[in-house]
């Protein structure tokens, strides 16, 4: 794999990491403002009243095209198993912003779930023998596209 894929593979999986936190993270800022939960039109309104249901939405539309753009070209094993940063990520947003604790297991399965996605993406580049893929497949299903 070449210099320019890693680079589109490291700022899409971070531009993704950061579009799904921000949306946890709003989405936690709006219940916090919209409780207690009801099935009423009064907390349809408190909801719809938080600015930050807003920030989630946009944060949905962002990550959508990402994650659309990252499938396009990276493998789907590794990309699917990337995208579970974002468990990491909110649990050190929530730490940092709401205080919640970071007990040794939690920070045990962070651990964990890094150690899993990196053992993807190496056997991930084994087994195509670091062949770029993103150059090769160019039309559906992997066919090159005529042009």
């Amino acid at each position: 794999m070449n210099a320019r894929t890693w680079r589109f593979y490291l700022c899409g999986f971070a531009l993704l990491l950061v579009f799904d936190t921000i949306v946890q993270v709003s989405f936690k800022l709006t219940g916090a403002h919209a409780f207690p939960p009801q099935a009423s039109g009064a907390w349809v309104s408190r909801i719809i009243g938080q600015p930050w249901i807003y920030v989630a939405l946009i944060g949905y539309v962002g990550n959508f095209f990402t994650w659309m753009s990252l499938l396009k070209h990276a493998p789907i094993g590794p990309a699917f198993a990337a995208s579970h940063l974002d468990v990491v990520s909110v649990m050190l947003a929530s730490a940092w912003l709401f205080h919640d604790a970071l007990t040794p297991m939690r920070l045990l399965g962070a651990g964990v779930i890094m150690m899993g996605i990196t053992c993807l993406a190496f056997a991930e580049s084994r087994t195509h023998g670091g062949q770029d893929k993103l150059a090769q497949a160019h039309g559906p299903l992997g066919a090159p596209a005529d042009d």
